[in-house]
């Protein structure tokens, strides 16, 4: 069984459908998303309506989860939080519609699930966190403790941007990456495929080229700030990047 594992769109409509039909160029038989599909980009309703329509198997991640907040927090979020990530989460709710807002609430933070004879769990972050980002240099004595949390061949996680594979305990942690927002300075779409056999399983990275200036363009044409842009075109997160 082969399965694109996605994560972090974060409203990329662009990077989101390169990917979609890179994969289904390999065949696959399911689309896993990790989450955080809104947040930044320009097209946070398309977004969750074409994973919808993709029949995606899909977990809520830590964006999506402020973002279906944010009438609720703004109170207390407004003058607090970074003025950027305030005019994300605020841009990215009102867009939305009460449909696709529903479909997230009804989303869980993570997901378990049996296939091919591997057990499987769905995080965006880390067994232990919505919040915790796992990548290449996370220490090996943290990878030990939270693979001592789970009773799972497989853990799938996102929110750090960075895709990887590693081993601890005998758990696997692999990170696809994000397909709409990279942050290791490629700004091509970063995206896995898993093949699950009985007792087996294979994984690749792939990074998908796209229309990066369309997306780029598609903020600004929203009115959304240029730094949103520059993440896009850098591939960088909204702490590093640099405007022209």
């Amino acid at each position: 069984m082969r399965i694109a594992v996605i994560a972090d769109v974060h409203a990329n409509l662009p990077a989101l459908r390169a990917v979609m039909a890179h994969a289904a160029h390999h065949q696959v038989h399911a689309l896993w998303n990790l989450g955080d599909v809104v947040g930044f980009g320009a097209f946070p309703e398309e977004a969750v309506r074409t994973l919808r329509e993709a029949e995606a198997l899909s977990i809520l991640g830590n964006y999506d989860l402020k973002v279906l907040d944010f009438e609720q927090q703004v109170g207390n979020w407004e003058g607090v939080k970074d003025p950027d990530r305030f005019l994300a989460f605020r841009w990215a709710y009102e867009q939305l519609s009460s449909e696709s807002r529903a479909y997230l609430r009804a989303l869980s933070q993570q997901a378990r699930l049996r296939v091919k004879g591997q057990h499987v769990l769905l995080v965006h972050g880390s067994p232990a966190s919505i919040e915790e980002g796992l990548d290449a240099e996370t220490p090996k004595a943290r990878l030990r403790e939270l693979a001592a949390l789970v009773k799972d061949d497989l853990v799938l996680c996102a929110h750090s941007h960075r895709p990887f594979v590693r081993r601890a305990k005998g758990v696997w942690f692999i990170n696809p990456g994000s397909v709409g927002r990279p942050d290791d300075g490629d700004p091509r779409a970063s995206y896995a495929i898993l093949k699950l056999k009985r007792d087996l399983f294979e994984v690749r990275h792939y990074r998908v080229a796209y229309d990066v200036e369309r997306a780029a363009r598609a903020i600004r044409q929203q009115g959304l700030p240029e730094i949103f842009a520059q993440m896009v075109l850098q591939g960088r997160n909204l702490d590093e990047v640099t405007l022209p």
